[in-house]
């Protein structure tokens, strides 16, 4: 990745205590615990409207102090959830393209035998009937590439953008700002 002299764009997020970053549904240990699905979003919208080659800092501003066991721990809880959710879109991506080659291979073999048997239905009649079934058979034929195409062509862009900006999410310097100490 290319280094630039461009500070980093820093995503604040307010909340009342640390336990609100977390999904509380979410059993497993604190390292390995899902992000509340509104902080993700907050978070991941902001990330992808930052420029690439823009570094990202996530700064928490929480109203009461956390545990310093967990606030020692944010950083790499957060950069894993990322790291996993990258992980996830690199799979999707990868049963995509899997998906689009067999259904390439099933609708050129589908295309290839709608060819076949309007062009035998050609030779063998000259009627109405036998040049609807023909063009029928055609147009069946393409139509059948059209998943493979859309899949190729399309939407394979959108799950490559998301696992790039979970890529960088997951190695974002992550800061808890909290409240001074009154005495």
């Amino acid at each position: 990745m290319a280094t630039n002299s461009e500070s980093p764009v820093t995503i604040r997020l307010q909340l009342r205590d640390l336990a609100q970053l977390f999904n509380s549904m979410d059993p497993s240990p604190f390292h390995d615990r899902d992000l509340d699905a509104d902080a993700e979003e907050f978070i991941m919208s902001w990330a992808r409207e930052t420029p690439r080659a823009v570094a990202i800092d996530l700064e928490i501003h929480l109203s009461a102090p956390p545990p310093a066991t967990k606030a020692a721990d944010v950083e790499a809880a957060v950069r894993h959830y990322f790291a996993n959710r990258a992980a996830m879109k690199q799979r999707e991506f990868r049963l995509l393209l899997r998906r689009g080659r067999t259904s390439l291979l099933v609708g050129l073999l589908f295309l290839a035998s709608c060819l076949l048997v309007s062009e035998l239905l050609a030779k063998l009649g000259h009627g109405t009937i036998s040049v609807i079934v023909k063009e029928s058979l055609t147009i069946g034929g393409w139509v059948a590439m059209w998943r493979p195409l859309e899949i190729y062509l399309y939407d394979w862009w959108p799950v490559r953008d998301e696992r790039r900006v979970l890529e960088r999410l997951s190695r974002m310097a992550v800061r808890l700002v909290v409240p001074a100490e009154t005495k």
